[in-house]
């Protein structure tokens, strides 16, 4: 078991300040927690989750929920990412609509980044926006999805085009969560760890690389403590720079290759985090190509990232297509692609423009991996 309360985390926000809350049997208490954050007038409260967590947690959270308000409601959306459209948003509407929920009403994001993603997205915009809490279910969304009011859906064209800043109001994480997620999820979430290790934690990087098999053996305490340092690390980042215009930025290491990979494939092949490995692979070669990192620490991150497990091959891609998919990409500028470059293992430069034929030599060179 986990101490009952790891802590709170505040993200520090001019009229938007919420807190993060970790601790093991959260979720049971999750209806006293929504009920000290939503408006007085909340009758209603609308669950978002997929079928997977749904039946892993509904008796605990309905149980807390309807204790707390008059009527709780759920909406099911699939598994992965392909379900985060337009489409699928379009139905949670008309759920909302003809449920009569009221802006003074809640949406509660119970699951991983698709639905926390999707739920605060539909919360931004559905009647000029509503409340909504993130309960993370996933070691991907509790480090970082959740926090910081990126909302969004998916478009054939690009990963999160269409979208939204809207905070939650509050962020619950129970790591005994955790327990019940697969292997895969778990390795794919620590490359999003081994991100915040490389961009601003050394010592976290380091961490996470002696300490890999107790990572992988799913040792609580250890698991526990990597979700409070992730969600210190990006709690400040947001609170500094909200809407992405300056440090938050660096948040987007590994990612410009990464959400790339994962539209070409329709969002069928990768977990984000494979992705994300590939992605901090590239952005290190790229770095080391041009003198900004030394070959030793290039090899040292794509150690770390290989050591979390075998990621999906990719030899059968094309790097036309990568490409294409990387230039419509909301990271681009004025029509150059933008890269965040390691520099040193926790410290990266933001905003660094690659020129694309060297961006094609490090592509082709992943690929032929």
């Amino acid at each position: 078991m986990l101490p009952t309360s790891l802590g709170e985390i505040a993200v520090s926000l001019p009229g938007r300040s919420y807190s993060i809350l970790i601790g093991a049997g959260l979720l049971e208490q999750l209806g006293k927690q929504v009920k000290k954050v939503a408006s007085p007038y909340c009758r209603k409260i609308v669950i978002v989750s997929n079928k997977k967590v749904f039946e892993l947690y509904k008796l605990k959270v309905l149980q807390s929920l309807t204790n707390e308000f008059d009527k709780v409601y759920s909406f099911l959306i699939g598994d992965g990412e392909r379900y985060k459209t337009l489409k699928t948003v379009e139905k949670l509407f008309s759920f909302l609509i003809e449920n009569k929920i009221e802006r003074h009403d809640t949406i509660i994001a119970l699951g991983g980044g698709v639905v926390g993603d999707l739920a605060g997205f539909a919360a931004a915009t559905y009647l000029r926006g509503i409340i909504y809490i993130q309960a993370p279910t996933s070691l991907l969304a509790q480090i970082d999805s959740a926090i910081g009011g990126k909302t969004g859906v998916n478009h054939p064209k690009g990963k999160n085009l269409i979208g939204a800043f809207h905070q939650p109001k509050l962020v619950v994480i129970d790591p005994e969560t955790l327990i019940t997620l697969p292997k895969r999820e778990i390795k794919s979430a620590m490359q999003e760890v081994i991100k915040y290790g490389v961009i601003a934690d050394k010592e976290l990087f380091y961490l996470v690389k002696q300490e890999r098999l107790k990572v992988l053996a799913g040792d609580a305490d250890l698991l526990a403590k990597i979700i409070f340092r992730c969600c210190s690390i990006k709690a400040g980042v947001v609170s500094r720079d909200e809407h992405e215009k300056g440090e938050r930025r660096i948040l987007n290491f590994g990612h410009t290759v990464g959400h790339a990979l994962e539209a070409v494939t329709n969002y069928r092949r990768f977990k984000h985090g494979e992705a994300v490995g590939y992605g901090m692979i590239a952005a290190a070669n790229i770095a080391e190509q041009i003198n900004i990192l030394t070959s030793k620490e290039t090899e040292e991150i794509k150690n770390v990232v290989e050591s979390y497990g075998v990621l999906p091959k990719i030899k059968d891609m094309n790097v036309d297509l990568i490409l294409q998919a990387m230039q419509q990409d909301k990271k681009s500028l004025a029509g150059q692609l933008i890269f965040v470059l390691p520099e040193q293992i926790g410290r990266v430069i933001i905003g660094e423009a690659v020129p694309v034929p060297l961006i094609c030599e490090v592509l082709q060179k992943l690929l032929s991996r």
